[in-house]
């Protein structure tokens, strides 16, 4: 098996992620726990650098999101959670890739949500699918009031989310 060096010596250069391969998600628990919440984010667009150490980003429209109840999405756009018209985007800055335990990576990022910025490590499984791609998938949990997402009526939704991604890039 590949260790994340020989990885990374691999695909040394730019990349640019691929959304129509890609995909973001999230889920969170709802109704005091009852039921749990699943959706997507439908746009997004990345770039990466490998060699010597990994840097990224990725931005995601908010208002791209989609749990496929209307009524539920435009409220999660809202002031409430997102606040898409003050702040349209979420992004997340990739400064490292770092090795851990039994061979797997983290990446260390800042995640930014309604403008609050917050450093986040993401354990990840990093695969080159060919000579010209890479996918990096992984997930991470995140407290909303740490980012200001409450939208909390009654104690309804639980408080912390969780994101997954799996991520395609292409070589430039």
């Amino acid at each position: 098996m590949a260790t994340i060096s020989d990885v990374l010596t691999a695909s040394a250069g730019n990349w640019t992620l691929v959304p129509d391969r890609s995909r973001v998600t999230f889920r969170n628990k709802t109704l005091w726990g009852l039921a749990t919440v699943t959706g997507r984010f439908t746009e997004f667009t990345g770039e990466g650098s490998a060699g010597a150490g990994v840097t990224g980003r990725v931005v995601i429209p908010a208002a791209s999101v989609n749990t496929g109840i209307a009524k539920r999405d435009n409220h999660l756009r809202s002031a409430d959670f997102f606040d898409v018209d003050a702040h349209p985007d979420i992004t997340l800055e990739v400064t490292g890739l770092v090795p851990s335990e039994a061979g797997a990576t983290r990446l260390t990022a800042v995640l930014t949500v309604r403008g609050v910025s917050k450093p986040v490590e993401i354990p990840v499984d990093t695969q080159a699918v060919d000579d010209n791609t890479l996918r990096l998938s992984g997930q991470f949990e995140v407290q909303r009031d740490d980012f200001g997402v409450s939208g909390d009526l009654l104690g309804m939704v639980g408080p912390t989310t969780v994101l997954s991604g799996e991520l395609v890039f292409t070589r430039d």
